[in-house]
């Protein structure tokens, strides 16, 4: 059973990530299963820090894009927005080439709130980041 308010493909998503941080830094969505929004980034002169490594704020931008887009997608967007609260990371190896993907998962889907695990992988599918960010839920008040 899908998690999604209805059934969703990838062209239908394409314009959350235009003339955003999501199209200037790279990021794409490259995979929506039943229960977990998938993406990836590239690792290059936008996302590394002055080391040439991954930037951590990249990796948190990678995490809560995901994540939002993921919270969007369960609710019904004509009455609910869905907007990030809290977020954290913790950056475990550095990326310093290729892509980085990441898999958000939720781990709790209330009327409130919705509390979202990302994990963030090199090419060779070594952890390089864990992410846990909540998202709000706020009606949308039509004058």
């Amino acid at each position: 059973m899908s998690i999604w308010f209805r059934p969703y493909s990838l062209p239908d998503l394409a314009w959350m990530l235009k003339e955003n941080m999501c199209e200037a830094i790279g990021i794409e969505i490259t995979e929506l299963t039943d229960n977990s929004i998938k993406g990836k980034m590239p690792v290059d002169h936008r996302t590394v820090q002055p080391m040439k490594i991954l930037h951590g704020g990249a990796s948190v931008a990678l995490a809560e894009s995901l994540g939002s887009i993921g919270s969007n997608l369960i609710v019904d967007t004509s009455k609910f927005a869905c907007v990030g609260l809290d977020i954290n990371a913790n950056h475990l190896r550095p990326a310093s080439s290729g892509f980085v993907f990441a898999e958000a998962k939720p781990i709790h889907i209330g009327k409130k709130t919705h509390v979202w695990s990302i994990e963030i992988t090199d090419e060779k599918g070594k952890l390089v980041c864990i992410s846990r960010l909540t998202m709000a839920v706020i009606e949308i008040v039509k004058s």
